[in-house]
Parts: structure tokens; sequence; C-alpha cells
């Protein structure tokens, strides 16, 4: 059998690939409820991988140059589906209160099971956030990311501005990095609330931080 791109790489696969379980690495959850939870999961791809043309026998005659590959567990711990359906979410929403989660398009029924499994009820696509570059699919080119609302009893008052747009056009910058735009929008539509950011990268004003990347001895962002 001839060797291909996967078959040449899968060594170094094994070594980059971060697949870890909630209670292994994350600390725990805040002693605290919120009004607001804005959450972006570091989803699984089951080590699905992205080649460029390094990666085609045509452009690599005989795999002689190194091929480039990439993939989220490259860049960050993943965690399976069902494993992020334990974090206890629930315990630190208040009765009204909601959910904003991101989803990549591939994950959006992992995505709406996910929120169910945290306490709520899937409501509708909060944001839609077009990166301005495309990523070629099997299907059409993928421009769009969501974010999805859920809502848990009634939706928490007072309210705030009602003309925040759904549609978000902020070209991509860092891998898995979301446009601010989406963080401060939430802010004008529930100004009076309490927020929390769960698996932040770093710490928002407005909002508290949970996540591998916050370092939990500061004092973190608080309303």
């Amino acid at each position: 059998m001839n060797p291909t791109s996967y078959s040449i790489y899968n060594e170094e696969v094994k070594v980059r690939t971060q697949l870890n379980w909630l209670d292994g690495i994350f600390p725990p959850l805040p002693n605290k409820k919120y009004d607001i939870i804005y959450a972006d999961p570091p989803w699984h791809y089951n080590g699905k991988l992205q080649f460029d043309k390094s990666g085609t026998l045509e452009k690599n005659n005989g795999w002689q140059d190194r091929i480039f590959v990439s993939s989220a567990c490259f860049k960050y711990p993943t965690i399976p589906t069902d494993e992020l359906k334990k974090l206890p979410v629930q315990q630190i929403a208040k009765d009204n209160s909601l959910l904003f989660l991101w989803t990549t398009n591939p994950h959006l029924a992992q995505a709406i099971e996910l929120g169910v499994a945290w306490g709520f009820e899937y409501k509708t696509v909060a944001f839609v956030w077009n990166k301005m570059s495309h990523n070629p699919g099997h299907y059409t080119l993928s421009y769009c990311e969501l974010c999805l609302l859920f809502k848990r009893g009634r939706i928490p008052t007072p309210r705030g501005a009602r003309n925040v747009k759904q549609l978000i056009e902020v070209p991509r910058n860092k891998h898995s990095e979301k446009p601010i735009e989406v963080a401060q929008g939430i802010i004008r539509m529930f100004p009076y609330q309490s927020r929390i950011e769960l698996f932040a990268r770093d710490s928002k004003d407005g909002y508290n931080s949970w996540g591998l990347d916050i370092n939990q001895d500061e004092e973190q962002c608080a309303q």
C-alpha cells in the first residue's frame, strides 16, 4: 500500500495532540450564581487534520518535504462533548438566566445537546460571526461561526439595548479567538446582570472569568 500524508505524519500527530478530561486539568467552577453565562467550549474534532498542498503526493513527490498539518487539538486541550456535559454549569446559573454558547458549524447538534445538558432550553442564534475569510469544506466554503442562545426560566431583567445586531463582520485573528464585539454586545443587552465567561482565554471587562488560561490567584473581573 502506498504511503499517505496521514500515515507519514501519524507519529507526530500522537505527540502533539492535547486531549484532556475536565477533572484532570480544569479548576472548580466558582461558588456563585450568574444571570449571563458566556462560553466557548474547546470542541473536539476526533483528530480531524487539515493539510496544505504539502500533504498531497502531487506537490510533495516521495514525501521528502515536511508535511504541514493543523488541528484544533494541537493548539489547546480539546474535550469530547460527553465530558463537557459533565460540567455542572446549572449550579452557577440563576433560575432566570441565559447561556450564550459558541459553536462551529460541524458541532451545531452537539452544542444544542450541551446547552440542554447544562440545564437550558435552546431559543435562537444570538450572533453570526462572518470571519471575512473562508475555510475549504466538503460542501460550501465556510465563512461563519455561530453563538447560540439558551434560556433557563425567564429572560433576566431589567433589559438593556434591544438593537444589538446579530451579524458581526470582523476579520478572524488568532486561532479560536472570538470577536470582542460579541462579549460587548451581550453587556449592552444585559448591562445590569452578573456575567461569567467559561473557557476564557483572558479577562474581559464586565465578566468574571473561568478557564485554563486565567490566573486563579488574581482578582477576576467583578461586577
